[in-house]
């Protein structure tokens, strides 16, 4: 059987989206924020707490499935997972509800992530159970006594191998970071509303580690975005133009590892985008030149550039020239992260991406692409990943 025929390609939709607002400290619990969330999706969807039955989320979500219905008032559910390694879930929890609904587990599936990433447990800070004897940890302990010990460390040594094989600049990587924080200056709900960012700024904030400026990491963020997924057909009754789930995949790469693989003869590559991108091209009957819009994974922002190769935007090495074109801007080929991404609205582990994707399918985005019928949203990079690619009902 082939990777299409088992595709659910069209059988499922997100039809409700819901955020609380995004700060540095929200001040109030985790599983507050996913309460929140979660009740604001399910009320843009048009629908009741009584109404769902599935829930999915992040391993590293600290709020159980259970926590969550009662919080919120939800009832009986017949579906809940889970997905592993952090920011490469995101798109994978859709995939997890459409197929929940596509195989008649769940008729209304949300997923949610909520967390205090900047008031409570940051990221970017050394973990002390990172060697602890479990396999990650058994991983870990060839790299942290080097001082490879944070995601910025282990994308800094990506990105100076990248830089070298194919002569890109720190200046390359801030043109990400300019071009997404204008779009954040113009989006009412990102962090950096109002605050755009030169160039010469970029260069000028201090580095993290080299060569990742701290304009090149995304932010830490608190706050909570959860989505509603249920089948095409239901979708048919509810008030918003869903946005269908025409492709979602998982990918690992060869020797991977939970952040930068150095097991690989080559460490200036992420084969596991490249594979979620076969399997969503395959799905959605697309190739990337259909694309209108992409939302991109931007912890940081060299994988951003290695994304668009690894997709089939551009060939290896090539996307420096592509960006600096000026293709990723609104206006441009190929919009990047209009909403600001998570260097300019939020980092909430990718979860706030996929609510762009179907706002801008639904066509009410701050920063509206006009005439957008297929959005990519991609999840982890460097990790296993995941992606989707989110239509109109009509395409």
């Amino acid at each position: 059987m082939s990777r299409t025929s088992r595709s659910i390609s069209g059988v499922a939709a997100v039809v409700g989206v819901g955020a609380t607002e995004f700060s540095k400290d929200s001040g109030r619990s985790e599983l507050r924020l996913a309460a929140e969330c979660v009740r604001a999706a399910i009320a843009d969807a048009r629908l009741a707490p009584s109404d769902v039955d599935g829930l999915v989320t992040f391993t590293m979500d600290s709020n159980t499935e259970i926590a969550v219905a009662r919080e919120v008032g939800i009832g009986e559910l017949t579906f809940f997972s889970r997905i592993h390694y952090g920011g490469g879930a995101a798109c994978a929890t859709v995939q997890q509800a459409a197929m929940a609904v596509a195989t008649g587990m769940a008729e209304i599936v949300v997923c949610y992530r909520a967390l205090n990433e900047r008031s409570g447990r940051r990221f970017g800070q050394v973990s002390p159970g990172g060697v602890a004897p479990t396999s990650t940890g058994v991983d870990n302990s060839w790299s942290y006594p080097m001082g490879l010990s944070t995601p910025a460390a282990m994308v800094a040594m990506f990105a100076r191998r990248y830089m070298h094989m194919y002569g890109a600049a720190s200046e390359d990587f801030g043109r990400v970071a300019v071009a997404e924080r204008a779009h954040a200056a113009a989006n009412p709900n990102a962090w950096f509303y109002g605050r755009p960012i030169t160039l010469d700024e970029h260069q000028a904030s201090r580095w993290v580690v080299e060569p990742l400026h701290l304009l090149d990491c995304c932010q830490e963020s608190d706050g909570g975005v959860a989505v509603v997924v249920t089948s095409a057909e239901r979708a048919r009754d509810l008030p918003h133009p869903p946005a269908v789930v025409t492709a979602a995949a998982q990918g690992s790469g060869t020797d991977q590892f939970t952040m930068t693989s150095y097991y690989r003869d080559d460490l200036t590559r992420l084969p596991e985008m490249a594979a979620v991108g076969r399997q969503l091209w395959a799905q959605a009957g697309i190739t990337p030149s259909d694309v209108d819009v992409a939302v991109l994974y931007d912890h940081f922002t060299p994988f951003v550039l290695v994304q668009l190769e690894e997709l089939g935007f551009c060939r290896p090495g090539e996307a420096r020239r592509f960006v600096a074109d000026g293709a990723i801007e609104l206006g441009g080929r190929l919009p990047v992260n209009p909403h600001g991404g998570q260097l300019g609205e939020a980092y909430i582990h990718g979860m706030n991406g996929i609510a762009e994707a179907v706002r801008q399918i639904r066509g009410t985005a701050a920063n509206q692409v006009d005439g957008t019928r297929h959005v990519l949203v991609t999840a982890g990079t460097g990790v296993p990943t995941s992606g989707l690619v989110l239509a109109p009902a009509e395409v």
